[in-house]
């Protein structure tokens, strides 16, 4: 959370306690003036507090009125499909593969994200995360650093390994992600995602088409 965002959120915080207080004061016929009435009332306060604070974490957040002042990243949740374009070369044909249908789907809420990308033969999963905004330098990034776990079946030419993604966030006219991702096996390449649907789905859409690589016999 960046300063302004943090000093919002106290700001929003003291004048939400501020206005629970009065209420239940003026409900309760109390006189704030009083010690014995102004402190009777902060367990009270405190659990409202904390009620509307735990909502807002994993709900209110998303509403639009908040967005810049007291939310400073962009809600990515949700299911987002496209292409990697890799420069993997393919040892049976000495080519660079075509084009890989991949799914990332993103949960996310005030206080975390993570991701998991989807390909016909691989799931990577995000182990940290961290976002780079900043409206005076034209900054709204997202990166994380993941590990990928290929299927099995496919250990003799792809084993586990880390990566990292670094994606453009791409807000308007269209919802994008668009990216760069590096690993430890020295590949690098492109990613181009649009934003799909707000569930996260489980498995690929047919309609991406299949892996480019993937023999049929060894599809799931």
């Amino acid at each position: 959370m960046n300063k302004s965002a943090l000093k919002s959120s106290i700001y929003a915080i003291i004048g939400i306690s501020g206005i629970i207080w009065f209420s239940l004061a003026w409900y309760s016929n109390l006189n704030l003036s009083m010690a014995k009435d102004f402190f009777g009332l902060l367990p009270k306060v405190v659990s409202i507090d904390t009620a509307i604070i735990l909502v807002f974490y994993k709900w209110g957040w998303k509403i639009g009125i908040f967005k810049d002042w007291l939310v400073p990243f962009p809600n990515l949740s949700g299911t987002w499909v496209g292409k990697i374009h890799s420069d993997w070369i393919d040892p049976k044909t000495g080519e660079k593969v075509l084009p890989i249908p991949v799914m990332l789907t993103v949960n996310q809420s005030y206080s975390h994200i993570n991701f998991v990308m989807h390909t016909g033969e691989m799931r990577s999963f995000s182990i940290s995360e961290g976002f780079n905004i900043d409206k005076e330098r034209q900054l709204n990034q997202i990166s994380y650093i993941y590990v990928s776990k290929p299927r099995i079946a496919l250990n003799e030419r792809s084993l586990p390994h880390y990566g990292s993604i670094i994606f453009d966030i791409i807000e308007s006219p269209e919802k994008k992600l668009i990216g760069q991702y590096w690993t430890e096996r020295k590949t690098k390449g492109e990613i181009l995602l649009t934003f799909h649907s707000k569930i996260i789905l489980s498995e690929i859409p047919n309609t991406l088409g299949k892996h480019p690589v993937t023999e049929p016999e060894n599809l799931r």
